[in-house]
């Protein structure tokens, strides 16, 4: 299956994908949340569209979509799981995970503008496979990983560099902006990528590509993260989980590449979809 969340911010609706066609599932009563993924909710929302086939009520073309999965309890990012993008920022290649936290209040749409913070200068891109957690996870044997994550989606985790690395501590400042966590369009469930470890990523700004890799070069498998997370922390249903970013950054030029009012960023991640975000100054609303 593929999950949407659709109209306006804070006021989504739930919906799936069915050969290509969007449908509304608010009948089915609940949002895509943590109660959800924790109560068996795939099983059920899958059961659910199979009943009412051919009843669903079509969602509106030109609707907004919203993030798949609504506000997770946390988002956790892995840092250089890419050989390619350590080169690029002249980290050395890490021999465990490296992690940090992305602000739930990052959180937008797909499609929602990127707004460049107060007193940024280096906000820069990076397109993401992100996985989300389908069941409670605390201490977990690699070999059943797998069996804890619910399914996989688009995440653009938009940084400002001179927060991340020049205000000092840990890489968290330059994360957790908002608006620096574009994800979706949709989740697709496990069953809908035949090969998670080869996917395609790439991004583009103003049409001109910037990255193009593929999960293939991960330094960090899927399985080793969830595993290596839940020594750490407990992972809940619904979290959010980015895996890391290919090489392509603004950061990584030679002088270095930030964003600026106006740009647009393009991305997509095969099976996954594409998103697509305009590039706005922060304005005191």
């Amino acid at each position: 299956m593929k999950l949407i969340r659709y109209g306006e911010p804070n006021k989504e609706k739930t919906g799936v994908i069915l050969e290509d066609a969007y449908y509304d599932t608010s009948a089915f009563g609940e949002d895509y949340n943590e109660q959800f993924f924790e109560s068996d909710g795939l099983a059920r929302l899958k059961e659910f569209v199979q009943n009412n086939k051919g009843k669903l009520e079509r969602i509106p073309e030109n609707s907004r979509l919203g993030s798949p999965i609504a506000r997770p309890s946390k988002i956790v990012c892995i840092g250089l799981n890419y050989a390619d993008h350590a080169a690029e920022t002249k980290a050395k290649i890490p021999e465990e995970p490296i992690l940090f936290m992305k602000s739930t209040t990052a959180v937008v749409g797909p499609n929602d503008d990127i707004i460049i913070p107060k007193n940024s200068e280096k906000t820069d891109w990076e397109v993401e496979l992100a996985f989300v957690m389908g069941k409670k996870a605390s201490y977990v044997d690699e070999a059943e990983a797998m069996d804890y994550v619910a399914g996989y989606c688009l995440h653009n985790d938009v940084s400002e560099r001179a927060f991340q690395l020049e205000r000092g501590g840990t890489w968290d400042k330059g994360k957790g902006c908002d608006t620096f966590a574009p994800i979706g369009p949709f989740l697709a469930t496990k069953d809908e990528i035949e090969d998670v470890d080869n996917l395609r990523l790439w991004l583009k700004v103003n049409g001109e590509t910037m990255q193009d890799g593929t999960t293939a070069n991960f330094i960090f498998r899927i399985p080793k993260l969830v595993s290596y997370l839940s020594q750490f922390m407990t992972l809940l249903p619904g979290d959010v989980i980015s895996t890391g970013t290919p090489a392509g950054v603004g950061l990584g030029f030679n002088p270095p590449v930030y964003l600026k009012p106006g740009d647009v960023v393009e991305l997509g991640i095969d099976g996954l979809g594409t998103s697509k975000q305009q590039v706005k100054a922060y304005a005191k609303g």
